[in-house]
């Protein structure tokens, strides 16, 4: 668990660098990076939320009636779900409630909502969604053998696969940091953000 630790921190340093433009850590532990008022007056580039702890994960599994594998739990107890350049990518984390005053707005999409209230219909049993795409609604998962993978929004068509979580979180955040430049302003207008080939 060692090394996947390392990479899955060497991803957050990635983000962290846009700490130039703006940071803040809020009461909850939220660290809010990179002001984009190109977006909003309010908006920030990348959301990394507190880790959970063993207890709060075990409860999560035991909701979704599955026990993560090492790779994700230990994601979780470092970042307990991320926005990546505003929702250009989000991974799903405990959302602890709904409320939207102070420090509350600022949480991650909730893990449950697309395992079970929203679940795809034609997702298959074992398959937990852990993430999305907002460009196109693409939803990421992984399986009960820790496989990752990119399928459409009803879960029917699988675009891309990754032979674990920390080998695809590993490659798609340095390959979005490329597409925008020091300012978190897209390069190309228009540019499709999602990865256009299957991965390994």
């Amino acid at each position: 668990m060692g090394n996947e630790t390392i990479q899955i921190g060497n991803s957050l340093f990635l983000l962290r660098n846009f700490s130039v433009m703006g940071f803040m850590k809020l009461g909850n532990g939220t660290e809010l990076i990179g002001k984009a008022t190109h977006i909003a007056p309010m908006a920030w580039l990348h959301s990394i939320y507190p880790g959970l702890n063993e207890k709060e994960i075990s409860e999560v599994e035991d909701k979704l009636n599955i026990r993560f594998d090492d790779q994700f739990r230990s994601f979780l107890a470092i970042t307990n779900g991320l926005n990546v350049f505003n929702t250009t990518l989000n991974i799903y984390g405990l959302r602890r409630n709904y409320n939207r005053d102070t420090d509350n707005v600022w949480q991650p999409f909730d893990i449950f909502s697309k395992n079970i209230y929203e679940r795809p219909r034609l997702a298959r049993d074992r398959n937990i969604f852990i993430g999305s795409y907002s460009a196109d609604g693409s939803l990421l998962a992984i399986d009960e053998f820790g496989k990752a993978y990119r399928c459409s929004k009803d879960a029917s068509i699988v675009f891309n696969t990754w032979r674990d979580f920390v080998t695809m979180i590993d490659s798609k955040i340095p390959r979005l940091i490329a597409l925008f430049d020091n300012n978190g302003v897209k390069k190309i207008p228009g540019a499709d953000t999602t990865p256009s080939s299957p991965r390994l």
